[in-house]
């Protein structure tokens, strides 16, 4: 299950579980895009996509709803989706605010509600957390982001604390600078390129270049499987070096 799966490293992810001969429920607002997906891909049996809007507690409910109904379980729940909108501190009005935090920190959170009373069911079951490398302090003009992606790594930590004994492992990955179409189109809006912030990231990043869609796809297809069944509460930076 893949909150989030019509976009980005969410699309990447879910391609790469096909391929491996998953299941895969994702979201999106766009039903069309949803159905695109599966059209490509030729797996309707295999795929189910739940057109959702994040701010609703209602319909993410319906999202898990309907994939026990479609597929019966939850192995592995990726927390993907997440918006990053340019705001300081100083600059942050209140309905920004409460979008953010709605759909970076409450969609996964009542979720994760419904998600875990599955998988203590079954005994067994892998969380994976999208965090960023703004997680520690973030940039100046990212700051409700910020605050949302440190306490979903508080979240993370939580759960493999207290739901352990339950088979259920939980572990955050730091995404970096990655050129995903929001990110691209958020960028755009600033004026920039993307040749403009591949220079930019020459500079910033110790690797060198910014992180493209599959460069966390290793990661979080070993979290997802089952080799990844005495890993918890751990915490992957995959950021080319970026806040070290």
């Amino acid at each position: 299950m893949i909150l989030g799966g019509a976009k980005g490293v969410g699309k990447e992810i879910l391609r790469s579980c096909i391929k491996k001969g998953y299941n895969v429920s994702f979201c999106g607002r766009d039903a069309e895009i949803g159905k695109e997906i599966i059209r490509s891909t030729g797996q309707d049996s295999k795929l189910y996509f739940h057109k959702i809007d994040l701010n609703s507690i209602h319909e993410i409910e319906n999202f898990y709803k309907a994939t026990i109904k479609k597929f019966k379980r939850i192995d592995a729940l990726v927390l993907y989706a997440g918006i990053t909108p340019v705001s300081s501190i100083i600059d942050t009005e209140e309905a920004l605010y409460d979008s953010v935090f709605n759909i970076n920190l409450k969609a996964p959170y009542f979720l994760l509600k419904h998600v875990l009373i599955s998988m203590r069911e079954l005994n067994s079951g892998s969380i994976i957390f999208f965090g960023s490398a703004h997680m520690d302090y973030g940039e100046e003009n990212r700051a409700p982001y910020a605050l949302t992606k440190s306490t979903l790594y508080t979240l993370s930590n939580h759960i493999a604390h207290h739901y352990a004994k339950y088979g259920i492992r939980s572990n955050y990955v730091v995404m970096g600078w990655t050129n995903t179409e929001g990110e691209l189109d958020l960028r755009a809006q600033e004026g920039k390129t993307e040749a403009e912030l591949q220079n930019e990231a020459k500079k910033i990043i110790p690797m060198g270049r910014m992180l493209n869609s599959n460069d966390p796809i290793p990661a979080i297809m070993y979290l997802i499987s089952d080799a990844s069944s005495m890993t918890t509460g751990s915490l992957i930076r995959i950021t080319g070096g970026e806040y070290i």
